[in-house]
């Protein structure tokens, strides 16, 4: 089969690959018929985080159940489905308290208590390097779905792949975002990053009733398309006066609620470089405190951005003074899509208008290199094996 595989950092290319075949008796093989390119995707493309041997990549996908394992009781061949990113047992202690990200039994290897950069990993995840599991991808034509009577959900007929290819990842991550905040009605949510993660926790702070959603970004192309679908407010990001202006906007207190939806990748000056360097440090923390900067006393923070190293000087002093509410890690999408599949097909969310380009798998060398590098006006990929 075809698949776009990771070799090396900034080295992605179409290849010729084995089939997956069943190693599981709850394992089912799915002919991928949607499968696009994530944001945190460029965390291995870019090398933030380490991956030494070849890997199929990709986290969000859907299609057709074509195999099925002898102990697959809820699925059948010809089904088609929805996958969450997670890989999770179902069963275990955090399955059990809704945390599938942290599964005990999806990444035996690297599995622990410790979150350490190398050691003491969370529940496995699909094309995500052997830290997670080591699991090959659904940017490809078949993938191997482990679990499959806890994670897959079915998609009903008459229903397009875009509109529910983003329950895999990005719409319960941004909805995850707002929910940690415990947006209830009335607040103003400020929300750093108007990429694919960050456009879709604007639509989650909207349907949770927020009063106003302001978005930043740097690209003035992202910004443009959060006011064409979401109807937000924006904000440039490299304005020297950003926060001041947040200031402003929300009587001197602060939001309400901030979301860093950037993480490690954050634009940075060369001397932030620099001083990364020095700290021998990876990515930058920038975007986290300018959340906490920018919310209010007592305000709620949400991180869904992705973070993977440790930071020299961490502003816990801004936390603890401002007594912030900070919530962050992996979205559990298992605890929302059932109820995120229904806001979809009742036309309460649209997902697909933050699609910027369609492409044929074959093009996958090509897509990551316009995601990456913000070519065309790139905004989110779907690819058709």
């Amino acid at each position: 089969m075809k698949a776009a595989v990771f070799h090396k950092i900034g080295d992605i290319s179409v290849d010729n690959v084995d089939d997956p075949k069943i190693e599981q008796d709850e394992d089912v093989i799915v002919k991928v018929t949607s499968t696009a390119i994530c944001g945190s995707d460029l965390h291995i493309y870019d090398g933030f985080f380490p991956q030494a041997k070849d890997q199929v990549m990709g986290h969000e996908f859907m299609g057709i159940v074509e195999e099925i394992g002898k102990g697959v009781t809820k699925l059948k061949k010809g089904d088609r489905i929805v996958v969450p990113f997670p890989i999770a047992c179902g069963h275990c202690f955090f399955c059990n308290h809704d945390l599938p990200g942290h599964c005990e039994n999806s990444n035996p290897e690297f599995y622990g208590p410790e979150g350490d950069m190398t050691k003491g990993k969370g529940g496995g995840l699909f094309g995500y390097t052997d830290l997670y599991g080591g699991y090959q991808g659904g940017q490809a034509e078949y993938v191997r779905v482990p679990y499959a009577n806890f994670g897959p959900r079915m998609v009903p007929d008459g229903v397009d792949d875009e509109q529910v290819l983003f329950l895999t990842d990005i719409f319960p991550t941004g909805w995850t975002a707002i929910d940690w905040a415990g947006v209830k009605g009335g607040e103003t949510v400020v929300i750093f990053g108007s990429g694919p993660v960050g456009l879709m926790a604007q639509k989650a702070a909207w349907i949770r009733g927020a009063a106003r959603v302001i978005a930043v970004d740097i690209e003035q192309y992202r910004l443009d398309r959060a006011v064409k679908v979401n109807n937000v407010e924006v904000l440039n990001g490299e304005d020297e006066d950003l926060i001041k202006k947040i200031y402003e906007m929300t009587s001197g207190r602060g939001a309400d609620v901030c979301v860093d939806a950037v993480g490690v990748e954050a634009s940075r000056s060369f001397g932030e470089k620099l001083k990364a360097v020095a700290h021998l440090e990876k990515g930058t923390v920038k975007v986290m405190e300018n959340c906490f900067k920018a919310v209010r006393r007592g305000g709620q923070v949400s991180v869904v951005g992705v973070y993977g190293n440790p930071y020299d000087n961490f502003p816990v002093h801004t936390i603890f003074d401002k007594g912030l509410h900070v919530h962050m890690g992996q979205a559990p999408v298992q605890k929302y899509i059932d109820e995120l599949f229904r806001l979809t097909l009742d036309g309460k969310v649209i997902l697909n208008d933050i699609i910027s380009h369609r492409l044929p798998l074959t093009e996958a060398s090509h897509a990551y290199d316009i995601f990456k590098k913000k070519k065309e006006d790139c905004v989110k990929v779907v690819m058709k094996p």
